[in-house]
């Protein structure tokens, strides 16, 4: 082999090794492909969309009310939810399914039919510093804040917020907070 032909080959080994490095880093801090798995997110999302997760955005600002957000479980599941309630709130949910944040009800449109079981939001739920309460868009079909398993979020779980759908095609676009 000549220097050349040496030289052309470990280019292409340093190649790809700067595009797999650069490919890691985006993976584990930047973004990361998720899939939506069951339908307590609908009719904002349903079972199958690919989404897009944002790591990078809450290393700058805390997660605002209504954005979407990724969070592992403790049996390795990731849940795909609403944040609801900031840290330092009172959120309680009524017996007629209406939230409140601190005595006052809180406006959205977001949940697809009316909540028939408050679960440990009935008396109100007082939030730590760093806690997210978190509801499904379909609420009678989800586990969320509401439920033991699921409890409060704090913000050291959260991996990031649903960005961008990339499936299905139909549906591609960038998400808001507000979808």
């Amino acid at each position: 082999m000549r220097q050349t032909d040496i030289r052309a080959v470990l280019e292409l080994i340093l190649y790809f090794a700067l595009v797999a490095g650069i490919t890691f880093l985006i993976i584990h801090f930047v973004g990361q492909r998720t899939v939506v798995n069951g339908v307590s997110m609908q009719p904002t999302l349903s079972d199958g969309d690919n989404l897009i997760v944002d790591k990078l955005s809450y290393r700058f600002h805390d997660p605002d009310r209504f954005d979407i957000i990724v969070f592992p479980q403790e049996d390795g599941r990731y849940f795909i939810k609403r944040i609801i309630g900031l840290p330092g709130e009172n959120v309680q949910i009524d017996e007629d399914g209406f939230i409140y944040i601190n005595g006052e009800k809180l406006m959205e449109s977001y949940g697809k039919e009316v909540m028939r079981d408050p679960g440990l939001a009935k008396d109100g739920i007082d939030l730590g510093a760093d806690e997210y309460f978190v509801l499904g868009d379909n609420r009678n079909n989800s586990m969320d804040s509401r439920m033991e398993e699921v409890g409060l979020i704090a913000k050291n779980r959260i991996i990031g917020r649903a960005w961008l759908r990339i499936y299905p095609f139909s549906e591609i676009g960038f998400q808001k907070s507000v979808f």
